[in-house]
């Protein structure tokens, strides 16, 4: 995603790891713990969900934004009188499972639309307090209240304001049938079992982001793009119009610039503008960012260079949490201000940059030591461990790129370098554990470059190569593809 031309957000699904959060389960509870207030529920993963008692209940909410946040402050029930070792229950996936702890749970079922979500354990039907104009909030509510099915409430959200009539009406319908479907399967199955799977990335995308302050959406696999215009003219046809299907020569990433922040998003320094950087630290407790001036010196007191270098890295600190997708309690070491108003300033920055964070976030007040203490919902894992593996090397001290991402990014080299150089026979040189990868898992992906670019491709592996080293070299002159092509290219950005 970007913002203003810059990446705010990178979000990974892979075809072997798909996200979970969303989908439904038929669990089957193997222990009950009292004193935690909690249920650990078998779901057929590697490891028991967890299920607090604050989430076995519906509290109907009138806000789509709000409707989780407050259920820790309500009563819950006794778990130990609810359910016992042996039981089935149906449960969400609300959080994926992250290093040691297993997905987190909710009993209280919440299905998207596009329009509306619905909760088949309420009755009563929400607002979005986005949504500020009376006359459309009983518009809205009108509609839902005359088509709605008998069991269920329902939150309109924000994204129907305006919506014609019949496409609200098809949206009820469609929540209403998605959980007929589920009540049916749920019946026909045994725990553990999948009894519904949310949608994937790309149609959750429209269905949750793109809104009116999205301008366009780009797309550059034609599968996806036919399969997604499809779901589009059925469910939100005036979006159609702003969905385009990629065609550039260079790959995508490369195009909009976002290759290079892919990269530099596993790198601890972030520099800002003026010299000033960042260094984040990610712990198993908490995340730690450090605010630095560096090369920055400023033209008039010290006071106000360090104002000026903190109020960059407000907002800088807000883009990475957001690009890194950083989660937990996080804490932030500004330069030490002695001015109070300068310190609020901060502290509004801080918040301001923060408004567009789709993740559920609580900001403190800058602190005496300087410090600004925030939460950020933490709903999967953290992108740096999404596209890293623990080290081989130094058993998890440091980080080495994934196999799934070298092969990546040996496919979009390979496509570049078969542009720029025109080179058609071409062999990879890898350590062995990459090269056997890209022979056992990736084939298909590279027969697929190969008749695209009209290539011949092999790979040969080279165990003095590191594991995230590999070379691209030509099969008729020897040549090394890799630095030709980085030749080329600088001289072709001198022109």
């Amino acid at each position: 995603m970007l913002e203003d031309g810059e990446a705010v957000e990178i979000l990974v699904e892979r075809a072997d790891s798909k996200r979970i959060v969303g989908n439904v389960y038929k669990g089957k509870v193997t222990s009950v713990k009292p004193g935690l207030q909690a249920a650990f529920v078998d779901i057929g993963l590697e490891r028991a969900g967890f299920l607090h008692a604050s989430d076995l209940d519906h509290d109907d909410d009138t806000d789509e934004e709000n409707s989780r946040g407050r259920s820790r402050y309500r009563k819950v029930p006794d778990i130990g009188t609810v359910l016992k070792t042996g039981d089935d229950i149906i449960v969400q996936v609300t959080k994926e499972p992250i290093s040691t702890k297993g997905p987190r749970l909710t009993a209280d079922i919440s299905l998207p639309g596009r329009y509306l979500v619905m909760m088949p354990k309420g009755r009563q039907i929400g607002v979005s307090r986005k949504i500020d104009d009376r006359k459309e909030r009983n518009r809205l509510k009108e509609i839902v209240q005359s088509n709605r099915p008998e069991q269920g409430a329902f939150i309109i959200r924000t994204a129907a304001t305006t919506a014609q009539d019949n496409a609200v009406i098809a949206d009820v319908k469609y929540l209403g049938n998605l959980f007929a479907g589920i009540d049916t399967k749920n019946r026909e199955s045994e725990a553990p079992a999948l009894i519904h799977e949310d949608v994937g990335m790309v149609v959750g995308l429209i269905r949750d982001i793109f809104k009116e302050d999205t301008s366009r959406l780009i797309i550059d696999d034609k599968d996806d793009y036919d399969r997604l215009m499809a779901y589009v003219k059925t469910f939100a046809p005036e979006l159609s119009d702003r969905i385009q299907q990629f065609t550039g020569n260079l790959p995508i990433f490369d195009h909009f610039e976002i290759e290079q922040e892919i990269r530099r998003t596993l790198d601890k320094r972030v520099w800002m503008k003026k010299g000033g950087y960042l260094i984040i630290e990610q712990t198993e407790a908490l995340v730690s960012i450090d605010v630095n001036t560096g090369r920055f010196t400023g033209r008039r007191n010290q006071e106000e260079t360090i104002l000026q270098t903190n109020i960059l890295a407000a907002k800088e600190v807000a883009r990475q949490l957001r690009l890194r997708d950083l989660g937990g309690i996080i804490v932030v070491d500004f330069i030490d201000m002695e001015s109070e108003g300068n310190r609020k300033r901060l502290f509004n920055d801080v918040r301001q940059h923060l408004k567009r964070d789709r993740a559920r976030h609580k900001v403190f007040p800058v602190s005496g030591l300087g410090l600004v203490e925030l939460s950020r919902q933490r709903v999967r894992p953290s992108l740096e461990s999404q596209l890293s593996n623990d080290c081989p090397y130094c058993t998890g001290v440091g980080k080495v790129l994934s196999m799934e991402t070298m092969s990546s990014k040996i496919e979009r080299l390979i496509h570049r370098i078969a542009i720029v150089t025109k080179e058609t026979r071409l062999q990879i040189q890898a350590n062995p554990v990459l090269a056997l990868y890209l022979l056992e898992e990736r084939p298909e992906q590279f027969r697929d470059l190969c008749t695209t670019f009209k290539i011949e491709l092999n790979v040969l592996d080279d165990p003095t190569l590191h594991v995230e080293d590999f070379r691209v070299v030509s099969l008729d002159s020897g040549k090394d593809l890799i630095a030709e092509f980085e030749k080329k290219t600088q001289r072709g950005g001198r022109r």
